[in-house]
């Protein structure tokens, strides 16, 4: 018998969604108990003021299907069976697909019934669900799993100029319904701005988009008619996004990325001097 492990202490549901064969919930655990060291008492303590808590992806299969990035799994339990979804006919393919796209060979597979638990992360889990026939283009690393009918495929950027100054590289994930998607990223959705676009276009200053429906066409163009203008701007290229669906914007996603940057820069410092002051003794 599988225990929800949203009903236990210390975790909350954060958000929960279903098919008919498949439920997924992230959970969230609301505090961490067992430290005893004292600085990590206090590191925890600021984390925990700004909200930085360790989450987690639970799937209940009800004779379902998940398709998982590759070491996601932390555990599970049940008659559930788990496949890699690499044969002898596929071999050569998924060896191509993964030298060209970056991401891993191997997409496992659960089928049957019961739970399994994803590996639990500092950052935020989102999900989707998908219509019969609709698909997502996601960054590369984002996907971590979706239920048994949803395709995920690399998506081949169409032009070489989005390609190579758009900031994503060749290939994103494209993820095609029916079924539930999850995507993990470092921006909670508090801070995702999901822009509509009706036969209108969308031109964004950097690499912040984070999901696109696939009806939308994506360029790599100048911000200005001429390329003085451009220049002279400051702005030079943007992506630029034409049709109609929708975008999710992580505007403040750079700012994390610098705050990454200046924090390892920090430590790095940190570490030299204490070497120093070692050798020195």
């Amino acid at each position: 018998m599988v225990n929800a492990i949203g009903t236990r202490k210390n975790i909350s549901v954060l958000d929960s969604s279903h098919t008919e064969s498949v439920k997924i919930d992230v959970i969230q655990y609301d505090k961490l108990k067992g430290v005893t060291p004292t600085n990590m008492a206090m590191n925890l303590h600021y984390m925990e003021q700004n909200d930085v808590k360790v989450r987690q992806v639970v799937c209940y299969l009800n004779n379902g299907r998940v398709t998982t990035e590759a070491g996601a799994m932390s555990y599970y339990q049940g008659p559930i069976q788990m496949e890699s979804g690499v044969n002898a006919a596929n071999i050569v393919g998924k060896m191509f697909k993964a030298q060209v796209t970056g991401e891993r060979m191997a997409q496992p597979i659960y089928y049957g019934s019961g739970m399994l638990v994803l590996e639990p992360s500092f950052k935020h889990f989102h999900i989707i669900e998908l219509r019969q026939g609709e698909q997502i283009v996601v960054d590369k690393g984002m996907f971590y799993c979706a239920t048994g009918n949803v395709r995920v495929e690399p998506f081949l950027l169409r032009s070489a100029s989005s390609a190579l100054l758009g900031g994503e590289g060749f290939f994103q994930i494209s993820l095609t319904g029916p079924g539930l998607v999850v995507i993990e990223s470092i921006v909670p959705m508090e801070e995702i701005e999901i822009i509509n676009l009706n036969n209108d276009v969308l031109k964004v200053d950097g690499n912040f988009a984070i999901l696109r429906t696939g009806t939308l066409e994506f360029t790599v163009e100048r911000s200005a008619k001429t390329l003085l203008g451009s220049a002279v701007s400051g702005e030079g290229l943007v992506n630029v996004y034409r049709g109609t669906g929708q975008v999710w914007l992580a505007p403040i996603l750079k700012v994390y990325n610098n705050l990454f940057l200046n924090g390892n820069r920090a430590t790095f410092v940190d570490m030299n001097t204490s070497n120093t002051n070692v050798r020195a003794n």
